[in-house]
């Protein structure tokens, strides 16, 4: 007999995945692959969207007959701040442009003067001043300056809702795509921002779709039931939004850590946005809050400048556990030592002074200050919410000093750490199904472990 499973799409920017979940939601298959950039019309590296296509219609259709399993759903998961322009013929008439691609200043000056003042206008749509990563912002750019495109543009649909509708032939937007910093939703008013429909922007966006709606299509002969996509933030915390029953405060650690809390009620204010918070969306259109630190690339820089400093390996910081004396040591007259590359901070020195005759004692004087830095960070995020439990994943869940030194600065928290190698997969094939999480969900998949914070006193 064979095995029912969901399968997924998960598009990163580098890696294309494609799984396969049983009814427990254990992955019993995956795949994966790199496709080489292309150029836009600018000469500006890009997706190779045609690539794309061609290779999730080929798993998808070789796994449809396989005699091992068989595929009773589909969704996809995809990173944000990405659209697909589609014309009358459903062909796709522009490049999947990149989010990093720089905008003209231009732009910005016609569209602020115009819609107002840009602190403010961050504010109500919870979305900094971003360039392409605000989407909007890139169908203002695509009508300004490409207005023949703009105009055969049918609709516009971020990259979940573009790959399910290649699947569906149904087009859609959907909730977590359209609030993810995207600058076109008023989150005061729960609808689009006025400048989208001054722009006529909204005409070019399909009826907008919870992620948790589903269609059943005859692809190829069965019956297959398919999603509308969702953002690669929102499905990563899904997981834990349907198994964990108290407020709680989730930091996904990479090249940025990001701090998300969706049980923050009200609006952003100006301060959040110099702070570098920002809205995303949950599942049923409601906020969440998020705050950025570009943690994971500043440790990056900093603990190779610390390797050639001490002329030790590149790899010796991940040998270092954590020791509570040398803390101690360190802490007893502590002073600011690091200068950021790409992190500001008003206790930050103007140069760099090492006092210290071992690496490990430079590298937890690193860690301290980056930790005092994400402390900041996660309050940020948790604002006036009530939350006593802190769940961290990724790069930096399993350092042990980042994980000591934050349990000591937020001692009134409960940390947990969690290893989800699935994150958004997994998320994308529980948002489109109708079974409940259990409690133990975490533990059993995510690898939960509680940390209790070393004595001080």
């Amino acid at each position: 007999m064979k095995i029912k499973v969901t399968a997924v799409f998960d598009i990163g920017r580098t890696n294309k995945k494609f799984f396969l979940f049983d009814e427990s939601f254990q992955e019993v298959h995956r795949e994966y692959i790199r496709f080489d950039e292309i150029e836009d019309e600018d000469g500006y590296p890009t997706e190779n969207l045609e690539a794309i296509e061609e290779w999730a219609k080929k798993v998808f259709d070789n796994m449809l007959n396989s005699s091992k399993y068989e595929i009773e759903a589909l969704n996809f998961s995809c990173y944000g701040a990405s659209l697909v322009h589609i014309d009358e013929n459903d062909k796709a008439i522009s490049p999947l442009y990149n989010y990093m691609k720089p905008l003209n200043h231009d732009i910005y000056d016609l569209f602020y003067e115009a819609y107002g003042d840009e602190k403010e206008l961050s504010r109500i749509t919870g979305s900094p001043k971003l360039g392409m990563l605000n989407t909007g912002m890139h169908l203002y750019w695509l009508k300004h300056t490409q207005p023949e495109v703009f105009k055969r543009t049918k609709y516009s649909l971020h990259l979940p809702q573009y790959l399910s509708y290649l699947f569906t032939g149904i087009p859609v937007s959907e909730y977590t795509n359209i609030g993810c910093h995207t600058m076109l939703w008023n989150f005061e008013k729960n609808d689009y921002h006025s400048w989208v429909y001054q722009e006529q922007i909204d005409e070019k966006l399909p009826p907008i779709n919870f992620a948790r709606k589903t269609t059943i299509v005859n692809y190829k002969g069965k019956k297959i039931k398919i999603g509308v996509g969702i953002h690669d933030s929102s499905s990563a915390l899904l997981p834990y939004i349907r198994s964990i029953t108290k407020p709680f405060l989730l930091v996904s650690t990479g090249t940025w850590s990001i701090s998300i809390n969706p049980f923050y009620k009200g609006m952003l204010t100006i301060k959040d946005i110099k702070d570098d918070s920002l809205f995303n969306m949950r599942i049923d259109g409601s906020p969440v809050k998020v705050s950025r630190l570009f943690l994971g690339h500043e440790y990056k820089l900093q603990v190779k400048y610390l390797s050639n400093y001490f002329n030790v390996s590149n790899d010796s910081h991940k040998k270092v556990k954590f020791d509570q004396s040398t803390f101690f040591e360190i802490n007893k007259d502590f002073v600011h030592m690091f200068k950021w590359s790409t992190l500001s901070s008003e206790d930050m020195p103007n140069e760099t002074t090492i006092p210290y005759n071992k690496f490990e004692h430079a590298y937890h004087q690193l860690m301290l200050e980056l930790v005092l830095l994400q402390e900041k960070s996660i309050r940020a995020a948790i604002g006036n919410s009530k939350i006593k439990h802190l769940y961290i994943d990724g790069g930096f869940s399993d350092n042990e000093v980042y994980i000591q030194l934050l349990s000591l600065f937020l001692e009134n928290m409960t940390i947990n750490t969690t290893d989800s190698s699935l994150g958004s997969a997994l998320g994308a094939a529980i948002v489109i199904s109708d079974i409940k999480l259990e409690s133990k969900f975490l533990v059993k998949n995510y690898s939960l472990k509680k940390h209790v914070p070393f004595i001080t006193k």
